[in-house]
Parts: structure tokens; sequence; C-alpha cells
């Protein structure tokens, strides 16, 4: 966006930014499903391969269809540049193996997504990158797990499923009077509720397959940030392969249209589930920032714009508890899986955060008797009568 060019809306941004429209006047933005891409000559070939021409080369690093929805994602985040890839973990790999090496160092946040813990912590410290887990909220354990050798600094927040939060802004200092990045994982918020960047944070990570979908079509992923950074996440892209597909990103593309309607949606729905839930006798716990009763709840109002759709809630009587109270269920459907019109239920402690140990689990506050709900658009007074069920003969 130029100086002197209107600053839309992110609302906006979500329904206009990024298509280029054809010769052919298209009103709605169009699929390019192609492999390749033909030349006029040799010699524009060539050009294009070696970048001394822009265009498109290979769909694996530059399709029409994936750059509008990159396009689009980067200016609704506030970004330079988006690189689309083929799934949320895969958008973290790419950052990772762009910017990082072996000696590197990562401090993140112990209240990640299982299967980011599992890849830092496995994956990556086979080839000599070292992560050390911290609390999320606590700054000082941030600041005093950093090193010389820190390049990197990740948290999701909200978390998945406690809505633990951490001061970006204050974050963003103490990574970046170490020299090093911080990257946040915005999935839980998207830009429609929180704008990192804006806080100061590096990196913005998206797996796209949640609420920029909202309808639980597609996988895939995205990482926004500065030129400088993305040329090199872009590189892993190119050569290693990771890529989005046309026909995805252009489901995400239109997902995109409607995020900030959805978003205010969902937030208003987990709201009142929320409060039903404390409310309840046979509930002992709940997670979720929009409470006042959430100790970062005063942090969640000034950081964001909304308190999201993700909750958790305890249950006295362990896995057999939660269990019961999930098998119950006949309108909230069982699964991993959030992001969706749909609201879904799942076990973390057996599922999202199963491959993680009793150790990892008990220091990311993942007990037995946990439930997560990812709050869909249903009709409220349905979604309580469904739970009800399960609550009531506990």
């Amino acid at each position: 966006m130029q100086d002197d060019e209107p600053r839309w809306h992110p609302d906006t941004l979500a329904i206009r930014a990024g298509h280029q429209r054809t010769a052919e006047q298209e009103h709605s933005e169009p699929i390019f499903p192609t492999s390749s891409f033909v030349y006029s000559s040799a010699a524009e070939a060539a050009r294009k391969f070696t970048g001394e021409e822009a265009g498109n080369v290979y769909s694996r690093f530059t399709n029409p269809t994936v750059q509008t929805f990159e396009a689009r994602l980067a200016a609704m985040e506030g970004g330079e540049r988006c690189v689309a890839t083929a799934s949320g973990m895969a958008a973290i790999m790419s950052l990772v193996l762009g910017l990082l090496e072996a000696g590197d160092e990562i401090v993140a946040s112990r209240s990640l997504f299982g299967s980011t813990v599992s890849l830092f912590d496995k994956y990556f410290g086979k080839f000599g990158v070292v992560t050390r887990f911290v609390e999320l909220s606590d700054l000082e354990a941030w600041r005093n797990a950093i090193t010389p050798r820190t390049k990197l600094l990740f948290a999701e927040t909200p978390s998945n499923p406690l809505s633990e939060l951490v001061d970006i802004a204050a974050l963003a200092d103490i990574a970046h009077q170490a020299d090093a990045w911080l990257a946040i994982d915005n999935c839980f918020c998207t830009p429609a509720l929180q704008r990192p960047f804006e806080l100061g944070a590096d990196l913005v990570i998206h797996s796209a397959t949640k609420y920029l979908d909202g309808q639980g079509r597609a996988i895939g992923g995205a990482v926004v940030g500065p030129e400088a950074l993305l040329k090199e996440i872009h590189g892993v892209v190119r050569t290693c392969g990771p890529c989005m597909s046309p026909f995805n990103a252009w489901i995400f593309t239109k997902g995109l249209e409607t995020l900030g309607l959805r978003m205010r949606a969902h937030c208003d729905n987990a709201l009142a589930l929320a409060q039903w839930l404390e409310a309840h006798p046979k509930v002992a716990q709940v997670y979720y920032s929009g409470l006042p009763s959430h100790p970062q709840h005063a942090l969640a109002q000034r950081q964001q714009q909304g308190f999201g759709a993700v909750l958790g809630f305890e249950v006295a009587g362990g896995r057999k508890a939660a269990w019961s109270v999930i098998d119950a269920c006949q309108l909230l459907s069982i699964t991993g899986n959030l992001g969706d019109t749909k609201t879904t239920i799942t076990h973390p402690a057996t599922t999202t955060h199963g491959r993680l140990s009793d150790e990892q689990k008990t220091a990311a506050g993942i007990s037995e008797g946990l439930i997560r709900i990812a709050v869909g658009l249903e009709h409220q007074q349905d979604l309580q009568h469904d739970l009800a069920a399960g609550l009531d003969r506990l």
C-alpha cells in the first residue's frame, strides 16, 4: 500500500486485497489449476527462471491463485509479504529452515500445539537447533532462557487449549534486545482480532486450515513478515516443496472475505458458552480470557479485539469423566480440528497433545479432566443442551 492510498479497514482488505484481474475482467478471483506456465521464447523462459524478469515459473512456488491469497493475508496482517504453505506445521518448518542453522537456539512457550512442541524438540533438535520451553506469560522466564545463540522467540497467544496469553509488545522488546526475532502464532485470533505486527512482532504464523477457511474444507498454512526474511522462507518452499495447492488457496481467499463477520460471531457464542459453563455446578474451572475470572482478562482486552472461540474446562473425575461428557454429545463434533462453523469438542490429553510426555503435559497444564471446545456458529441454547446431557450425569 502506497503512502497516498487509503488505509482500508481489514474487513475491506479481506474482500478486495490481492486480486489482479486478468484479461477476462472477472469479478470473483479465478483458480489457476496448472502445474506450469508457457513462454513466448526461450529467452523469456530463461529470464523468468533466473528471476531477471518477474513472472510465473512453476506452481510449486509461483501460482496466481496462491499469490492472491498471500497478498490478501499480508495486507490484512499489515505485513510486507506472505508465503503460503501446505499446512500450518509446514509454515513453522519453513520458517525455521529458512532462518536458522545448526547451533542456533529457540525460546518457545511450553503452551504450544503438541505437534509444534514435537517439531522443535524432536526433529529440529536432531539437526542441532536447541529449543528451551518457558511459561508463556512469564516474561522473566523468557528473558532468562535467552543466550547469545538465541535467534528466535516463538509464542502461540492465546494458547491451545487454556487461553493463556503473553504480552506481545513486552515480549517483542525482550526479543529485540537480544537481537532475536519474535514469531507469533496468530491462528486462534486471526488478523480480525489481533494484529501482532502493530505490537512489535517480526513474523506471524497461521494454520489457514482453521479460521481463515472457517468451514473445515482444506489444509494450509502461511508465514507473514518482512520481505528480507520471507525471501529466505520462500526459498525453502521453492526448494523443498511444502507448497499450497491453487484450489486450497482459492478456498482460503474466499474464506477471508467473511473472516471479520465470522470471528465476531464466534466470540459472542464462545463468551456466552463460557459464562454458562462457569455457572454449571459440575464444571470445576473454565479457561477463557473473555471471562473476568481469567487472570489475563485485562491483557486480552488491551491486546485483542475479541477473545476468540476456543475454551477449555475441567471436570472432576479425570479421563473417565471427560470422556463421558464428550461421548454424550450428539450435536458437537468429536474431532481435534477447530476453526469451523461447526462446534467441535475433544480431549486434549489423548488427541491434540497426546504425543507429549506426561511431564510435558503437566508443564503445559493439560490434565486428564480437561476438555476443549472450539465454539462454532450454532444456536447457543442448542450447544448448552448438548453439553448438559453429559455434564448433568457426572
